[in-house]
C-alpha cells in the first residue's frame, strides 16, 4: 500500500497533493450529518405520513452520493474548474427558468424541479457557478479585461436576480449579491465603484422590503419580535436552554416535533436540545477549522483565478454557516439557509459539495506547485 501511495498512479499522486486535514473535517462533517438526520428528521416523518427513517434514508443517500462529487471536483485542473463551473452556471440558470414555467410551489415560492427521484432546486447550483465564473472574467489581464468582465458578471447577476424575484427568492439573491461585492472587494476595484456596489445592495434590500410580503413580515419581525408570529424563533432558542450543555440525550428533544423546518433551516435547534450547547461549539469549531485549512493555502496566493475562486467559495461556505446560526439564535432575520453538509436537502447538499471539491481541487493546485 505505501508503495502505491508513492507512486505516479493519477490516485496516489491526488493523494499526495490534496489537503489531507480538510478531506478529513468534510468527511467527519458527512458522518456528523448521518448521525443526527436519524434524530432530527424522525419527528418530521410523522407530519408527511412515511416511515420514521424515511428522511434520514434519503439524507444518508444525499450524503453517499455528494461525497463522490466532492472527490471528483477535486480532481480538476483550473481550467476543469473554469469550464466546469461555467457549464453548471448554463444549466443552473436554465433550471430556475424551467421552475418559472412549470416548477414545484412549495409555501408560496416556485423553487424545484420535480426530478422523480427528488426535487432538485436548481438556484442552489447559482451560488458556486457563479463564483468561478464571476473569478474567470475578473482574473483578466489586462485593466480593460477587467472592467469588460466586471459589466458581463453585472449583467448575469441582474438576470439572476430576475430569475430569482419571480420564484420569488429574495434570500438567494442577496447571497449572490454578496458574493459579488465580496470578490470585486478581492479584484481590488477602485473604491467608488465598491461604494456604488455597496448601495446598491442595501437599495435592493429596500426594494425586497417594500415589493415583497414576506420580505417585510421576515424583517419586521426581527426588529420588532411582537410584531408577527416568532414561533419558530422562540421554540429555536428554547431548545438551546432546555437542552443546557451537555443536552437531554439523542431522541429526547421536542423541538423537531413543534417546528417545521427543524430538520432543514434549524437543525441547530435540535442539536443543541438533544446533545447540548459543547456539541454545537464543536461543530463551530469543526467548520471553522475546516474553513482555516483552505484560508491559510489561498492567502498568500499570486494567480488571480485562484485567488477570487477560492476566496469567493470561502466566502460562501462559511456565509452560509454564519447566517444559520445566526437566524437560529435570533441575531439575524430568517432566510431559509442550510447549514453545509447537515441540513436535510439533496440541492443544497449538491451545493455544498461541489463548493468543498472546487475549494480541495484550487489548494490541490497550490501544493503541486502549478497554477
Amino acid at each position: 500500500m505505501r508503495l502505491f501511495f508513492h507512486s505516479n498512479h493519477p490516485f496516489a499522486h491526488w493523494w499526495r497533493c490534496i489537503d489531507q486535514g480538510a478531506l478529513f473535517f468534510i468527511l467527519a462533517l458527512f458522518v456528523f450529518s448521518a448521525a443526527i438526520s436519524v434524530s432530527a428528521s424522525a419527528a418530521v416523518a410523522g407530519a408527511y405520513d412515511v416511515d420514521v427513517y424515511y428522511f434520514a434514508r434519503r439524507q444518508a443517500m444525499f450524503l453517499l452520493g455528494a461525497f463522490p462529487i466532492v472527490l471528483v471536483a477535486s480532481f480538476l485542473s483550473v481550467r476543469g474548474i473554469k469550464y466546469f463551473g461555467s457549464l453548471i452556471f448554463v444549466f443552473a440558470a436554465l433550471g430556475v427558468v424551467l421552475t418559472l414555467l412549470g416548477g414545484v410551489e412549495v409555501k408560496g415560492a416556485q423553487r424545484w424541479v420535480d426530478l422523480g427521484a427528488f426535487r432538485l432546486q436548481p438556484s442552489e447550483l447559482l451560488k458556486p457557478s457563479f463564483v468561478i465564473i464571476t473569478a474567470w472574467f475578473m482574473a483578466a489581464p489586462t485593466a480593460a479585461g477587467r472592467m469588460r468582465g466586471f459589466f458581463i458578471v453585472g449583467a448575469l447577476l441582474g438576470m439572476c436576480a430576475v430569475l430569482l424575484l419571480l420564484q420569488p427568492d429574495f434570500g438567494m439573491f442577496m447571497v449572490l449579491s454578496m458574493l459579488w461585492f465580496g470578490q470585486m472587494f478581492l479584484a481590488q476595484l477602485a473604491t467608488g465603484l465598491l461604494l456604488g456596489l455597496l448601495g446598491a445592495i442595501f437599495l435592493g434590500v429596500g426594494v425586497g422590503y417594500v415589493v415583497l410580503p414576506h420580505v417585510r413580515s421576515r424583517i419586521a419581525r426581527f426588529l420588532d419580535p411582537a410584531s408577527g408570529d416568532s414561533y419558530q424563533i422562540d421554540r429555536a432558542q428554547q431548545a438551546f436552554t432546555d437542552g443546557g450543555l451537555f443536552g437531554r440525550g439523542p431522541g429526547e428533544g421536542i423541538v423537531k416535533s413543534l417546528v417545521p423546518d427543524a430538520h432543514t433551516d434549524f437543525i441547530l435547534s435540535v442539536i443543541a436540545e438533544e446533545f447540548g450547547i459543547i456539541t454545537c461549539l464543536l461543530l463551530l469549531t469543526l467548520y471553522a477549522l475546516l474553513l482555516f485549512r483552505f484560508f491559510k493555502k489561498l492567502i498568500d496566493i499570486q494567480d488571480k483565478f485562484t485567488l477570487l475562486a477560492g476566496g469567493g467559495l470561502l466566502f460562501l461556505f462559511g456565509a452560509q454557516v454564519l447566517i444559520n446560526m445566526g437566524v437560529v439564535l435570533g441575531l439575524l432575520p430568517t432566510t431559509g439557509m442550510t447549514l453545509p453538509f447537515v441540513s436535510y436537502g439533496g440541492s443544497a447538499m449538491l451545493s455544498s459539495a461541489l463548493t468543498a471539491g472546487f475549494l480541495l481541487a484550487l489548494t490541490r493546485r497550490i501544493r503541486q506547485g502549478t497554477l
